[in-house]
């Protein structure tokens, strides 16, 4: 099965691109964003991925304002052919230069939603460690994950009014991440397997002259699954960044965090998080939230729209809820994103926290599968 990227010199294996040389069904290959205003008053997210093995393509579009509802619009479709069809009914990426601009298109629909926007990117792509998860003697994620910082101009339509987006006070995160990971509808079959715990910590934040960037996975007892810190350097745009073979990032030695929650919940009201120099001198961000964002507009563990499950030849849907009415600790509302303040006693910075918990944590206090931080 070849398609028109078969004509380009990229091949690793001695398969057409079509075939992935993982035979796991949870192949997948996705491309994300965010964009946020700098004063909070609104974020939205934008992601889309392909599932080849379950032959099934997804994307999302979601938007929320400070003080207002969250709305949001998701498309399903069989996988097509052509890996550079990247569109989904009235939504489409179209790559203008590869790790320089992208631009996000969604036309008039029933949700209410719309865009056409750009994004140009003010750092060169930034590698992730490569992120290696397993259950037993089973690999559940095998991913690689590259980021770019940049920001956004165009228009975004919502039921509320137009967002007039302007790279003078719009940051956002671009992040393509491809390989092995949990999607679609869970497998059957085989002896009963306990539901396993899952932390996870993700936050880009930009500063004046540079971005840094922190990850983690943590085991139940808070042991390090992955650590990793970076710095970088921001550049006044995607003119002006270097290639990605000619980034100067900086690797820290480690990364550390300490994570504050909401009482009865698990979301964060603050956290800190250290970035340790190979040197030894330390930097420690206090990382303060002013605006929630439910990563279930984007599909992630959504109980209908959830990635990677099959939902017809071609499918849109769309609602809306209240980020502040939901119930914090149903499964499908624990994993958010949430605009922060950030500050090094220094310098004043603006990013996200995006975070997961589920299940047993030493550090946060949490004992059993949903249970909330005490008061």
């Amino acid at each position: 099965m070849l398609n028109n990227l078969d004509d380009y010199p990229i091949h690793q294996t001695a398969e057409p691109l079509a075939h992935p040389v993982s035979g796991d069904r949870n192949v997948y290959d996705r491309t994300w964003f965010n964009g946020y205003a700098e004063d909070g008053s609104w974020y939205f997210g934008i992601g889309m991925a392909i599932y080849p093995l379950r032959g099934v393509l997804d994307c999302a579009f979601s938007v929320v304002r400070a003080d207002g509802l969250q709305h949001c619009f998701y498309g399903s479709r069989r996988a097509p052919d052509e890996r550079t069809d990247m569109s989904c009914g009235p939504f489409r990426i179209e790559i203008i230069e590869p790790m320089r601009k992208v631009r996000v298109v969604l036309d008039d629909n029933e949700s209410g939603l719309s865009c056409d926007i750009v994004f140009s990117s003010r750092t060169a792509p930034i590698e992730e460690a490569h992120q290696t998860l397993w259950r037993g003697p089973r690999r559940v994620m095998d991913a690689t994950r590259f980021d770019q910082f940049g920001y956004w101009d165009g228009t975004v339509g919502t039921p509320e009014g137009v967002i007039e987006v302007n790279g003078r006070d719009c940051r956002g995160t671009k992040d393509r991440s491809w390989g092995v990971r949990g999607v679609g509808e869970p497998e059957s079959g085989g002896a009963p397997v306990a539901p396993g715990s899952f932390f996870f910590l993700w936050a880009p934040l930009f500063w004046d002259d540079h971005v840094s960037h922190a990850i983690f996975f943590d085991g139940q007892k808070g042991e390090p699954l992955v650590r990793e810190g970076i710095e970088a350097p921001l550049f006044a745009g995607p003119d002006d960044i270097p290639t990605a073979v000619e980034a100067e990032d900086e690797r820290m030695a480690t990364a550390r965090h300490r994570v504050s929650y909401e009482p009865g919940t698990r979301l964060a009201s603050g956290a800190e998080i250290d970035l340790e120099r190979v040197d030894g001198t330390n930097r420690t961000i206090t990382l303060t939230p002013i605006l929630k964002f439910q990563m279930k507009g984007l599909g992630y563990m959504h109980p209908d729209w959830r990635q990677g499950a099959w939902q017809g030849e071609l499918a849109i849907g769309h609602e809306s809820f209240d980020p502040r009415q939901l119930d914090a600790l149903a499964p499908e509302n624990l994993h958010v994103q949430q605009v922060v303040r950030a500050s090094d006693g220094e310098r004043e910075g603006i990013g996200v926290l995006e975070q997961v918990c589920i299940g047993p944590y030493v550090p946060g206090g949490f004992k059993e599968f949903l249970d909330g931080a005490s008061n």
